[in-house]
């Protein structure tokens, strides 16, 4: 019996796919996804297909052009005028490593009506801290414009969705964004500035914990070991400290279609040279305005795999990008102005490491755009032909950046007004359908904060437990069958057929 078993238990793991083999293969982290490249490649793959889309439409389509603009994220929701009515369909826009991001897709939508944060450890209900520590899945939008200054870290739990589409919001105060060991995050289109330490006090963090909480950094959004997190159309500003920290073994992130300005130190990914878990950190840049009066740090990097695409960078003191711990950067189609000092021309910079330790360093460069006498400056892997596999499209032109980045940042800021339209766009901040969408499923000041339902409120299970039930249910049947007849053997094709 014990011999046929580890036979059949063989073969099970031999017809397992290649992609779930090698994912338990030399992994630092147990989120982290086996082939980066792959991601690179998918995330051009559908900027490519976006650009094509638009080109081909004919004259007749002239609205639909104006509106598909060849930002795969934004081309995904925006165009339907109806958006504010299938919010949750911006889950299925995500791209690169964070594109599994969740949020709260399947749960009810959750209205914060209420913009204080008096009593941290024990939330009112209609307020963000509210809604943010809940257990199930949640989609939260908000009723009217607001500015949240918070008390202390707005700790957020898993499978929350913080959607400020069609308001002005705005996140400030003491400790702002916090998501730690938590999964399944979307943040879409708020502003969070002004940010400073703040703590040393209780804070919930669900319905049931409240926690001490020492003094935080200061941070606009801190990832502290969290994973598949989407932060997209923000507009980030004067934090005393990151506008973006991702440390701990955090890994799964895009950070899309945001724009930063007046910071020094913008975003920190690893939390030190010697933390190994930051290995397996991987994250996508994507679309964002790096703008006026910043420094550097747009990322600064420890060990990961990150994807830079299409950015456009106007403005830094020191450096854009920089690195220690050899992290492999790949940065593709992006716009690189430097700044009028002549000692702050390179875009890259490999923090206290000599040339020597660096050389052999994978950082490419595939089709920026130099402006103003900007250099990058590749070492490694990305002197060579090697990742020629991972280059999808020929140097951006400046239009192509431009309109990939055009919206930058929250919807209708005073940088968003160009020529190019968009239905629902009404030009003053917010964005509009006809309809007023901040009392969206509300039914009046009964206390029902959470309005419309779009499902049971469970997150919905992923591929990958649905595949270890099926494997676990079809052990039993075969050792079944081998104890009651007398340890026959299924044969190696009908096994491979039913997997």
């Amino acid at each position: 019996m014990l011999p046929t078993t580890c036979i059949l238990l063989i073969c099970l793991l031999s017809s397992l796919s290649p992609l779930t083999k090698a994912s338990s293969l030399n992994l630092t982290l147990p989120h982290q996804h086996p082939n980066p490249e792959a991601v690179a490649q998918e995330v051009q793959r559908r900027v490519n297909a976006s650009l094509s889309r638009r080109q081909m439409l004919s004259l007749e389509l002239k609205e639909q052009q104006q509106c598909l603009i060849g930002n795969p994220i934004d081309d995904c929701w925006r165009c339907d005028s109806n958006w504010a009515r299938n919010r949750q369909k911006l889950a299925d826009c995500g791209i690169g490593f964070g594109q599994d991001a969740m949020g709260g897709k399947g749960g009810q939508i959750y209205i914060v009506t209420d913009s204080s944060d008096r009593d941290p450890a024990n939330p009112v209900p209609g307020t963000l801290r509210h809604a943010v520590i809940q257990t199930e899945p949640l989609w939260i939008v908000f009723s009217a414009d607001m500015t949240i200054k918070l008390k202390c870290e707005l700790i957020v739990n898993s499978f929350k969705t913080i959607d400020g589409r069609g308001v002005n919001v705005h996140v400030t105060g003491g400790g702002c964004i916090t998501l730690q060991y938590v999964s399944n995050i979307i943040i879409h289109n708020i502003h969070v500035h002004h940010c400073k330490p703040a703590g040393n006090t209780n804070v919930a963090s669900s319905p049931t914990h409240v926690g001490w909480r020492g003094k935080s950094d200061g941070d606009g959004i801190s990832l502290f070991g969290a994973r598949k997190i989407w932060i997209d159309h923000c507009s980030l500003s004067y934090c005393a400290d990151g506008l973006i920290d991702a440390i701990m073994g955090s890994t799964g992130i895009t950070i899309s279609n945001s724009y930063f300005a007046h910071h020094d130190e913008v975003m920190l990914l690893g939390h030190d040279d010697k933390y190994s878990p930051d290995s397996g950190m991987q994250v996508t840049i994507a679309f964002n305005h790096f703008g006026e009066a910043l420094v550097q740090r747009m990322p600064r990097c420890r060990r990961g795999y990150i994807h830079v695409v299409n950015n456009d960078f106007t403005q830094w003191e020191m450096y854009a990008i920089g690195g220690s711990a050899n992290p492999t950067i790949n940065s593709q189609g992006n716009r690189y102005t430097a700044p009028q000092d002549q000692n702050a021309k390179e875009v890259t910079k490999r923090v206290d490491t000599n040339e020597g330790d660096w050389s052999d360093w994978n950082w490419r460069t595939d089709g920026d755009i130099m402006v103003n006498g900007a250099f990058f400056v590749p070492s490694g892997a990305g002197m060579s032909t090697q990742y020629a596999r991972a280059s999808s499209t020929e140097p951006k032109s400046v239009a192509l950046i431009d309109r990939l980045t055009n919206n930058a940042g929250v919807f209708g800021d005073p940088r968003s007004s160009t020529s190019v339209s968009h239905p629902g766009d009404d030009g003053s901040g917010t964005i509009t359908d006809g309809t007023n969408t901040g009392s969206e499923g509300s039914s009046g000041g009964d206390g029902d904060y959470f309005g419309m339902i779009f499902g049971n409120g469970a997150p919905p299970s992923s591929s990958s437990s649905s595949n270890t039930i099926f494997l676990s249910l079809l052990i039993i049947f075969i050792l079944y069958v081998t104890t009651n007849h007398g340890g026959a053997l299924l044969s190696l094709p009908l096994l491979l057929t039913l997997l």
